[in-house]
């Protein structure tokens, strides 16, 4: 039995356990009660009339870096629809609230066969635009039985996924022979999706380079402006568990010359709060949470950001900035949002998820990477001590992201023959 038939055939009979699952991410407050249904393919509203693009993104990062190739090709072709699937709750606010006309957001049913059916034969799609870096068999099998075409876009291979796959070859080639293209973000992603048998790849640059900016609201960012005025600052963002640890200690080593400090805190996913929160209080720490409406008050030594949509406020706020999910296993978040918005960054060893990118702001002097919280406290007390090296840092940063913004010119140009003769 192939490794497809074998993944096929489990996620059949294990279905109770796939909706147990389900049932506890909903306990969990992971998935959202009233679009359960979604996940087993089952609409949440009408197909519209016409051609119809479906764009599969991951998360948060994958639909972020979509946006502006939903909007570049929506004023190419104005009689087209685009659905734009997700599958964590964070996500699917980003897309309420940013997609624009044209476009709507369902929840991407999970991989099991009659669902993914389902979800296709209502939706009917006329192009497949799948984000990033997640193969889901079930689905991509469907997709090249029904000769629909699809293209990868942005795609991703880390070192890890890329040895992992390389263990299941023949699994991969079938799965990757679903796409009439891929679109890599860089050559070296580009060299290991041909390793695994795709066929037509090309490197057209990273989509990343190309999102907005994060947006915040400019009458909370002259409130906290206030609030924070003349004391020293810096962001932790997007961390995840074991990292706040590390930052508590950089805060507290760099409190001992610089006692005004502030350190503003924003996990991954905002539902850690009340953990977060604990933790400092367990250690002493004052904080103040955003979630709750807490003000920053003179003896406040930590603000959490436990919202959801504002790390672009904090960005322009702090000007410093560690990335998160960097420290191990997570592969690191984007660090060109933070690029965009006049940020010195600090990151640590496991920027897998953006090695090139990482590695261009590293040979740049646009970002330095740390090791634990003593390396991370040294390059934060540098930044605040000598402001200069800190606005150096964040130009080379900037200058980064703008040479390469381009980006989403030349994915579209790829995309846009498959969007002709009636799509």
């Amino acid at each position: 039995m192939s490794t497809l038939s074998l993944y096929r055939g489990l996620t059949e009979i294990g279905t109770p356990i796939i909706e147990f699952l389900l049932a506890r991410r909903q306990a969990q407050g992971k998935e959202d009660p009233n679009r359960i249904p979604e996940r087993r393919g089952l609409a949440g509203r009408d197909r519209p009339d016409g051609v119809l693009v479906w764009l599969h993104a991951a998360s948060v990062g994958e639909a972020q870096s979509a946006l502006a190739l939903i909007d570049r090709i929506l004023r190419a072709r104005p009689q087209l629809q685009i659905l734009v699937t997700t599958g964590t709750l964070t996500s699917a606010r980003l897309m309420a609230e940013r997609l624009p006309g044209r476009s709507f957001h369902q929840f991407v049913p999970i991989d099991r066969l009659a669902w993914i059916r389902r979800f296709l034969d209502h939706w009917r799609p006329d192009l497949v635009l799948w984000m990033e870096s997640e193969l889901w068999p079930n689905a991509l099998s469907e997709l090249r039985r029904r000769e629909i075409p699809a293209i990868m876009v942005n795609a991703r291979m880390s070192a890890r996924s890329f040895r992992r796959w390389r263990s299941f070859s023949g699994a991969a080639a079938h799965l990757l022979s679903t796409f009439n293209l891929c679109l890599a973000q860089t050559e070296l992603q580009a060299e290991r999706l041909r390793a695994l048998g795709a066929a037509q790849v090309r490197f057209r640059g990273n989509l990343k380079f190309s999102a907005a900016p994060l947006p915040a609201g400019g009458i909370e960012l002259e409130s906290l402006r206030r609030d924070v005025d003349g004391r020293p600052l810096w962001l932790a963002a997007s961390t995840h568990p074991g990292e706040d640890a590390m930052v508590f200690e950089a805060h507290r080593l760099m409190r001992r010359t610089m006692p005004n400090l502030l350190t503003v805190l924003v996990p991954r996913h905002p539902s850690r709060g009340n953990e977060i929160t604990e933790e400092m209080a367990a250690t002493e720490l004052k904080v103040a949470r955003r979630s709750l409406g807490e003000t920053v008050e003179p003896d406040t030594e930590f603000y959490l950001g436990d919202t959801l949509g504002e790390l672009g406020l904090f960005y322009r706020l702090t000007g410093i900035a560690f990335i998160g999910g960097s420290m191990a296993a997570h592969g690191g978040h984007n660090p060109l949002e933070a690029a965009q918005l006049d940020c010195a960054i600090l990151h640590g060893p496991d920027m897998a998820n953006f090695e090139t990118i990482a590695a261009e702001l590293s040979r740049r002097g646009g970002a330095i990477e740390v090791g634990d919280a003593a390396t991370l406290a040294d390059a934060v007390a540098a930044f605040l001590k000598a402001p200069e090296r800190r606005m150096a840092a964040a130009k080379t940063a900037a200058d980064v992201a703008h040479e390469n913004a381009d980006a989403v010119e030349k994915v579209f140009a790829e995309i846009e023959p498959f969007l002709v003769g009636g799509i």
